[in-house]
């Protein structure tokens, strides 16, 4: 019962994304192909979010619910971030779907995303199998 509000926190993201239409599949090829600017702005809005969030968080080193300060580590750049990028963008353009619009769509009852959630699934498996043999 403890989770109950992680499970209404995702309810309510999925249908506030559906609802925007982020978990368009339409909406993501036009970002892709440049044809809209819908999408961008959407996602702009949330980096920028993100970063005033941190920044407060930094700032006033706010805790989180059970009082424990929150660290943000540093993080050396490698080119992997560049790959795994590369091949995430591609994944997302050739299905027209990332991870979060997949949970939605499945709960709004588009079942043939199954298969790209279970791709998505394989991907994830795959690179935790090679991740120590692949250059960090």
């Amino acid at each position: 019962m403890g989770n109950i509000k992680y499970l209404i926190a995702g309810l309510i993201f999925g249908i506030i994304i559906t609802k925007a239409e982020v978990v368009s599949w339409f909406r993501i090829q036009d970002m892709f192909r440049f044809k809209d600017p819908y999408m961008f702005l959407i996602l702009g809005s949330a980096v920028i979010t993100g970063a005033i969030s941190v920044l407060i968080i930094k700032k006033f080193k706010i805790n989180n619910f059970y009082g424990e300060a929150i660290v943000i580590p540093k993080k050396k750049f490698n080119k992997g971030y560049i790959f795994g990028g590369i091949i995430f963008g591609m994944g997302w353009f050739l299905s027209g779907l990332c991870p979060g619009p997949m949970a939605a769509l499945i709960g709004a009852g588009y079942l043939p995303v199954i298969f790209a959630f279970i791709a998505a699934l394989l991907g994830t498996y795959t690179y935790s199998f090679f991740r120590n043999k692949l250059p960090h």
